[in-house]
């Protein structure tokens, strides 16, 4: 006997299982030659019969039958690997995952399972292709997927798709995440990662948290009040119309229930009053009420509080607010504890869920609550922190249920009132889909009921559509593309897509991240530099050509500044690659700035949109509105554009942009008092015209227009439906304009579809049986429960598997120079990443940033760290306690994770490393200098 022979027989038989769910019969079958022909049909009739499990067995023991030839076991590996089921030719040559990885990767094909209900949903040609780019999809896959396509529909091809990628070797998970978001799956992407997804501002490369779709419905004062607005009313009596009394009246009985009311119609208002008689009743039967208000940004909370709820409550409440911007002299359990009514962001309240800031603290738990308002309420759903404050309701509910049988004690929960303008459909296109979307929202929210205006007025806004022509001649456009030629010859690229789109941008994103990976410079500063071209081309249809082109030479700038070393220090690396490029802008400025003083190759859009401005404003006698655009850049420079148009002027137009207030883009963010500040110029006619970015159209208290622009900018019909309400004054409008290449009319009457099927679909739930609808929301309860047990178990076993920081180094991006080790970092406040080591000031130069002007705690940042070869910056230097400390930001450098190269890493999160917290006391040695300073004052 031959005791190779044996071993693999065994290793076989051993993982016979495993095999089962790894192998695609068909493609081995066609790489096995040696194969007995009438076994390969029987596999084959065994996968039509019984299926590709069943199939997998016959073939196994076809394979393992004796008499075997001579290098029988080879043949079949070799098989396996040809027909692309590589995890399954791993396991045979006992290239074994280690057991976590294992069971990472269990997990992550469970999940798939259980959700691929929802993810046939995908575009899957696009998903098919970047899973191809990615590598975790063969040829052969795609050839079988696209055919699955053309022959069952898009749902049969994803089908095929999904049961292929899950037999690829582990990894291949986060890879598939990434080619959802790269092909905006943005819902799919949060289904099956848990993460809140923050919709930024368009193609403004991460433009800033707070200027996301959004769809809030911060209109406390609207038309619903009969009391003062704005500053608050004169009485605290509250006085409901008639239709806000209605939806009122379930949640007036202890019920919960969703208030949908369109914006400008009082919801807040409406939840104010709810609050009081909730208080009022809880009062006189001698039991506390508590009531949290929770927001999903914090300039709301401000708004809420001073606006609404403290003005009508605190005669006879306790009111406050805490958010993310308040300076807490107290914990947030004792400003609970202290007071009936707080408004805060949600993430506060999820928090301090559960747990206590100190030994002394009291735990806060949902059961203090009595009752919960949760604003803009659509946004419940997965991976959404306001969905992770009603999972721990959920399950306390279902949990008081087995108690009741049990006869034990319950865990009181609150009454739970939601408030929306609008829950969409959640991307359906099917009536039925829609109403699965909704019905899932009530059933996290816990709703018994939905509530709306059964007498709305249907009338609509005038609504019109100004379509741009396309451009005769662009002689900017083609310099921009003929540099652009220019640089894929020299690093020997070809794009597969046209310039200036969405398209070529997320490629030559993609070959910025594989060229850093390889360590190919070349391609990798070029790629960089493509893509700011692209931007540039892309600016240019939407705002003036002197505005994209400043974008362009402001870029220059700043790359050329990269390679200026401070006085004293050795000069920086300027590569060749480098200085062509450089050369190459320096050579095509001259030309381009000519071009942008030939108002006759101006793009045609703002020609069109002037002609909007001034027609809304010679037409009104007080005209004021809002114009919705894209990116923050292009709300600075229309708001320019504007203010330097004579007609404009002479018409009485009185511009000012808003632009939301996170920091991840290149632009300076607005803070919140500057908004604030605007705002009210707004309200009292110093502004009568507001250009601004998705942020104005949620939440933020604007007052009254008479007319809406969206320029080139649609999104989802929750975003549609908020931006119209912005419209509220009487014989208001609603006008998009069509930029070339947006594709704005197109989504525009897909989001007027999906707003009709919306209004149908809550119709139709509001007209459900009620036994029909208590069993639909306890099914979507218990898989909501289900699958987010799942997702915990998955990331418990992710954190207790957090790898040494010895298992990872980074270099630098620019130059591929090593930086440091894992073992070198440090974390100050659970999120700087630090370096204290004095070996590393070898490595780095500092350079002043003039726009970082952060004060936070007990640090401060102010200046850039960068490579002292090449200049790429790799973060800021903080000033902590006196010691200044280099901060570096990961998506900056490239790492190595166990000896592997990783392509794309933008926050430190996705990487399963424990870092050590920063020791004060171990670097004591740092704050010499600061004594030195002193002794020689």
């Amino acid at each position: 006997m031959d005791p190779d022979n044996d071993k693999d027989v065994n290793l076989i038989e051993n993982l016979r299982a495993r095999l089962q769910a790894l192998i695609l019969v068909q493609p081995v079958l066609d790489h096995m030659h040696s194969l007995d022909h009438d076994l390969a049909e029987r596999v084959r009739t065994t996968e039509r019969a019984e299926g590709g499990r069943a199939a997998v067995n016959v073939l196994l023991d076809a394979v393992v039958r004796p008499p075997r030839r001579a290098g029988w076991f080879r043949e079949f590996v070799d098989a396996l690997s040809a027909s692309g089921c590589r995890h399954a030719a791993d396991y045979m040559q006992v290239n074994l995952p280690p057991p976590d990885v294992e069971a990472e990767n269990d997990y992550c094909v469970r999940l798939i399972e259980l959700l691929s209900p929802r993810l046939v949903d995908m575009k899957t040609r696009e998903v098919c292709a970047g899973c191809a780019a990615a590598q975790i999809l063969t040829a052969e896959d795609v050839e079988k997927v696209n055919a699955e396509t053309s022959n069952h529909g898009n749902r049969g091809g994803a089908r095929e798709l999904l049961r292929r990628i899950v037999r690829s070797p582990p990894g291949w998970f986060s890879d598939f995440l990434v080619v959802l978001k790269k092909t905006e799956h943005y819902f799919l992407y949060d289904e099956l990662s848990g993460l809140t997804n923050d919709k930024k501002e368009g193609a403004d490369a991460g433009d800033g948290a707070g200027d996301g779709a959004g769809d809030g419905a911060g209109d406390g004062a609207g038309d619903g009040a009969g009391d003062g607005a704005g500053d608050g009313p004169q009485s605290d009596v509250i006085s409901l119309r008639d239709y806000q009394a209605e939806v009122a009246a379930p949640a007036l009985e202890g019920s919960n229930i969703i208030i949908c009311l369109p914006t400008g119609s009082g919801k807040t208002r409406v939840a104010v009053y709810i609050t009081r008689e909730h208080l009022d009743a809880r009062r006189k039967a001698g039991r506390p009420g508590k009531v949290v208000v929770l927001v999903n940004k914090i300039p709301l909370v401000e708004q809420h509080y001073s606006q609404e709820f403290s003005p009508f409550l605190k005669r006879h409440y306790k009111v406050d607010r805490v958010s993310g911007n308040s300076q807490l002299k107290i914990s947030f359990t004792e400003i609970v504890r202290n007071n009936d009514v707080i408004i805060c962001t949600a993430q506060i309240l999820e928090n301090h869920l559960g747990i206590s800031a100190n030994e002394d603290d009291e735990r806060l738990e949902l059961s203090d609550l009595t009752l919960l308002v949760i604003d803009e309420c659509h946004h419940t759903q997965k991976g959404g922190v306001y969905n992770h404050i009603m999972m721990r309701y959920l399950r306390q509910k279902h949990k008081n249920m087995r108690l009741k049988k049990e006869e034990m004690k319950l865990m009181p929960i609150p009454q739970v009132l939601g408030l929306t303008a609008s829950p969409g459909v959640g991307g359906a296109t099917k009536s039925t889909k829609a109403e699965e979307h909704i019905l899932k929202i009530c059933a996290n929210l816990d709703a018994c009921k939905i509530m709306t205006r059964s007498n709305e007025d249907t009338k609509e806004k005038y609504k019109k559509v100004a379509i741009v022509e396309e451009r005769r001649k662009d002689p900017f456009g083609d310099v921009i593309k003929n540099i652009m030629n220019a640089i894929q010859a020299h690093a020997e690229l070809h794009s597969p897509c046209d310039f200036g789109t969405q398209n070529y941008e997320q490629w030559v994103v993609q070959r910025e991240y594989n060229a850093a990976k390889e360590e190919d410079q070349k391609v990798r500063v070029c790629a960089e530099h493509l893509r700011r071209y692209n931007e540039g081309l892309q600016l240019s249809n939407v705002i003036r050509m002197c505005d994209a082109l400043d974008v362009l030479r402001e870029y220059q700038e700043d790359e050329m500044k990269k390679k200026e070393a401070p006085e004293e220090e050795t000069p920086l690396q300027i590569t060749p690659t480098e200085r062509f490029l450089f050369n190459l802008f320096q050579e095509k400025k001259e030309e381009l700035q000519s071009l942008v003083k030939m108002p006759e190759f101006e793009n045609s859009s703002l020609s069109t949109l002037r002609e909007q401005i001034l027609k809304e404003f010679t037409m009104r006698d007080n005209a004021c509105g809002i114009i919705f655009t894209k990116t923050r850049r292009s709300a600075i420079a229309l708001t320019q554009w504007v203010m330097g148009n004579s007609k404009a002027a002479d018409v009485g137009v009185r511009a000012h942009y808003v632009i939301g207030g996170g920091d991840q883009s290149a632009v300076k963010p607005m803070t919140a008092a500057e908004q604030k500040d605007v705002l009210n110029k707004f309200r009292h006619g110093e502004v009568n015209l507001l250009i601004a970015t998705t942020v104005a159209e949620e939440g933020l208290d604007i007052s009254d227009c008479n007319f809406v622009i969206r320029y080139g900018l649609v999104t989802n019909e929750i975003s549609m439906i908020q931006a119209q309400g912005r419209a509220r004054a009487k014989d208001s409008s609603y006008t998009l304009v069509d930029v070339p290449g947006s594709g704005a009319v197109q989504k525009e009457f897909v989001n007027e579809f999906r707003q009709k099927m919306m209004n149908k679909a809550i119709v139709k739930i509001k007209n459900m049986d009620q036994e029909e609808f208590k069993k639909k929301i306890a099914t979507y309860q218990l898989e909501a429960i289900q699958e987010r047990s799942l997702l915990m178990a998955k990331k418990k076993n992710q954190k207790m598997q957090r790898d040494s920081p010895s298992e990872v180094s980074f270099s630098c991006r620019g130059c591929n120079k090593h930086l440091c080790s894992g073992e070198d970092i440090e974390v100050i406040d659970g999120m700087h990443k630090v370096l204290a080591s004095t070996e590393f000031r070898k490595h780095y130069i500092k350079k002043e940033n003039t726009t970082l002007q952060d004060r936070l705690l007990e640090y401060e940042t102010n200046s850039f760290v960068a490579c002292n070869v090449c200049g790429q910056r790799w973060g800021s230097m903080m000033l902590y306690r006196g010691i200044e400390l280099p901060s570096l930001h990961v998506k900056n450098l490239v790492v190595t994770y166990k000896n592997k190269k990783i392509s794309k890493c933008t926050k430190w999160r996705e990487l399963a490393v424990s870092f050590p917290a920063f020791d004060l006391s171990a670097h004591a040695g740092l704050m010499d200098h600061i004594w030195d300073e002193e002794d020689t004052e």
